[in-house]
């Protein structure tokens, strides 16, 4: 019997993915907090998963259960849970990075990329305590 990881693991490898990657966005805005005409960017994590489950790549996807329902139709965006972040402050050099709101929210997504990570750790354990018999 093989082990299915995407059903043993769920979104949570999805996740942790998800929040490596917007630690990347979130740098990069750090990063350019001053380069004139720059545009804040981040990522939506809700924006992500709805694009998860339009692909049908997780737990959550769309079932038919007669022949007659009308089936899902997707559009693929090139990234649909990249945005623009809308300022607070307008500066005179067109750029929207606010560096406390990008401290807090890498700061904020760091905890829970630790949190994913740490969930991540507790299933693997458990399937090795299966895989062993214990």
């Amino acid at each position: 019997m093989a082990i299915s990881f995407d059903k043993a693991l769920g979104i949570h490898e999805k996740a942790l993915g998800f929040r490596a990657q917007r630690a990347e966005v979130l740098a990069n805005n750090i990063a350019n907090a001053d380069t004139p005409n720059y545009k804040a960017r981040d990522l939506d994590f809700s924006a992500a998963l709805e694009a998860q489950q339009a692909r049908g790549n997780s737990e959550f996807a769309l079932a038919t259960t007669q022949a007659r329902h009308i089936p899902a139709v997707t559009v693929e965006l090139a990234d649909p849970a990249l945005r623009f972040r809308n300022v607070a402050h307008p500066s005179l050099d067109q750029n929207t990075v606010d560096m406390q709101v990008e401290q807090a929210n890498y700061a904020q997504n760091a905890v829970d990329f630790q949190a994913s990570f740490t969930l991540l750790n507790s299933k693997f354990k458990g399937l090795i305590g299966a895989l062993r018999g214990e």
